[in-house]
């Protein structure tokens, strides 16, 4: 029988603490492999009724939101894990995501691209994505990468919509 061995990370988390919820977006930055994978996907559940109900001011409205309540959630769980920008931190794949569906159509192809690309622009971070990481750190360090990944994203989404891919 395989035991679940909690890491000094996992001990050190207040799962008290709104912080870590909001950091981990409702725990999906703890599923393991590929935390940002399933931060990214946990993501999707809001992103897409955001993206139909209201369009894209309902998620400009959710990034202005997000945004520095992630700062506020990845500084308290830095603190909480004594780790600097953990992989369980999700809530910048979050608002990376909400920013790459700007751009996509009510379809799923559209919506699987916008994931596709920001997962690509995310994991592989070309320049100027790498040298953000690398110079600004804290809270924003965290969030920033995945901000300029999804904006990224969405400008190779509005390529794509504008040469007629879909």
């Amino acid at each position: 029988m395989i035991k679940f061995q909690p890491s000094e990370t996992l001990r050190r988390l207040d799962f008290k603490h709104p912080a870590t919820w909001v950091a981990t977006w409702g725990g999906c930055g703890l599923m393991r492999p590929a935390p940002g994978t399933w931060g990214t996907l946990g993501a999707l559940p809001l992103g897409i009724p955001l993206l139909v109900l209201g369009g894209v001011p309902a998620l400009l409205l959710a990034i202005a939101i997000l945004f520095p309540l992630g700062l506020w959630a990845s500084k308290h769980f830095e603190a909480m894990a004594r780790e600097k920008d953990s992989g369980m931190i999700v809530i910048d794949e979050v608002v990376g995501m909400f920013i790459a569906l700007i751009p996509a159509l009510l379809t799923p192809l559209s919506i699987g691209i916008a994931f596709i690309l920001f997962r690509f622009f995310d994991v592989l971070k070309p320049f100027p994505i790498s040298w953000l990481e690398n110079r600004i750190h804290g809270p924003m360090g965290v969030m920033i990468d995945d901000v300029v990944a999804g904006i990224f994203a969405a400008l190779v989404m509005i390529i794509l919509r504008y040469v007629g891919i879909f």
